[in-house]
């Protein structure tokens, strides 16, 4: 009887999570503790890094297996058998891997975006394509790591994917990664969620280093009015020429561009709300969770995934300074002078950027708005983005 009592207490000892903890795991929990500080103290970008650091803190939980994968097996027989995984691993592929849960938030963004300010002022749209910079010189910077480490090595695709972070738009960087490098999948997912939080402490600096006090408060002239007429024939108009040019692009860009006709339409309000509201906080919980899953200990603490993340923090960079930098080159040209902080909303971190823009602007001068003149180039990287993502799996997904 005793033995079998201390057998039963081993077995129930050999099960728990402090006889399975390892020291990966330990150093995970820790890093999505302090994901969920950042997200719940000091607020930056909650709506993503809460629901990323609860998955990371889910996947870690030694035994109980909820990131795990469904894996699918045939038998000599010719029976397939499936393995489901836990939830989030079923989360996972369902959303991620399929690429569904991107489009399903370019719908939501669509309908919460007002394309006004770039069409008052297209001269933003350059900004917002110059910011994607960061998503090429990236690609040869992933390519040109083979050359320092074996096992730093990437592909084409695999660099394409990772150079996608650059555009800080999470959806965009999942769906061409599911595409190209589905092996990276959860590594890129990761980096560009986080850095699209991590804007508000990322950005300033590089605007700051790149302009003068007197840059800075630049004020802009008002921007005109956009009619309806215009607004509703812009989202019309962009997937018409995208479907022209870059049909690989479609799926983002018609999503996108579906969500803000239901918004601008005015005559489906119930649709446009369940877009602006339930689709997209459905959506943003599980992708969040789903993304907070790839912090396990097992697939985060590689020697790539670390490479994965710089490279990241390089295209993210880069891209907020390519934007800057094109506006003051702009500046040399044009009479009416563009302020170059809003350059750096060129980055397709809706609305995050143009905020930062904003913010930064108003520490040197607290009458100067800059907040729609910086939506302008901000929502044309969400264009632009979508469209570079078309680019890169035209020339490599086929």
């Amino acid at each position: 009887m005793l033995a079998d009592i201390l057998n039963s207490f081993q077995t129930l000892w050999g099960t728990s999570g402090l006889a399975n903890f390892t020291w990966g795991q330990v150093v995970m929990i820790a890093v999505c503790l302090v994901i969920l500080w950042l997200g719940i103290v000091k607020q930056f970008e909650p709506l993503l890094l809460i629901p990323i650091g609860f998955g990371g803190l889910l996947s870690n939980i030694p035994v109980a297996g909820i990131a795990a994968l469904s894996v699918t097996t045939v038998d000599p027989t010719g029976i397939v058998h499936t393995a489901f995984g836990g939830f989030l691993g079923q989360v996972y592929g369902f959303g991620i891997e399929s690429g569904l849960f991107p489009l399903l938030i370019f719908m939501g963004v669509g309908a919460m975006t007002d394309f006004g300010p770039l069409i008052a002022n297209p001269r933003t749209l350059l900004l917002g394509a110059a910011a994607q910079f960061g998503i090429f010189f990236t690609i040869f910077g992933a390519l040109m790591l083979g050359n320092i480490s074996p096992d730093l090595s990437f592909s084409m695709k695999e660099a394409a994917s990772i150079g996608i972070i650059g555009g800080a738009d999470g959806p965009t960087a999942i769906f061409l990664t599911s595409k190209l490098a589905p092996n990276l999948l959860g590594a890129i997912a990761v980096a560009a969620y986080s850095y699209m939080a991590l804007v508000p402490i990322i950005q300033p600096p590089i605007m700051k280093f790149l302009t003068t006090p007197a840059e800075r408060k630049i004020k802009m002239e008002q921007l005109r009015p956009v009619s309806k007429r215009e607004k509703i024939i812009f989202p019309i108009m962009v997937l018409l020429l995208c479907a022209l040019f870059i049909p690989d692009a479609t799926p983002l860009i018609g999503c996108l561009m579906f969500g803000n006709l239901v918004k601008e339409c005015g005559v489906v309000n119930r649709l446009a709300k369940t877009m602006q509201n339930e689709l997209i906080n459905i959506v943003t919980i599980l992708l969040g969770l789903a993304v907070g899953s790839k912090l396990s200990a097992d697939r985060f603490l590689q020697f790539k995934t670390v490479a994965i993340v710089l490279l990241g923090l390089c295209a993210f960079c880069v891209g907020t300074a390519s934007g800057v930098l094109i506006a003051k080159f702009m500046n040399l040209f044009t009479k009416n002078k563009v302020n170059p902080l809003i350059g750096a909303a060129g980055v397709s971190a809706v609305p995050m950027a143009a905020r930062v823009a904003n913010k930064v602007g108003q520490e040197y001068d607290q009458q100067n708005y800059l907040l729609m003149h910086a939506m302008g180039p901000n929502v044309a990287g969400v264009i632009g983005s979508a469209v570079a993502a078309g680019i890169l799996l035209a020339m490599l997904g086929r």
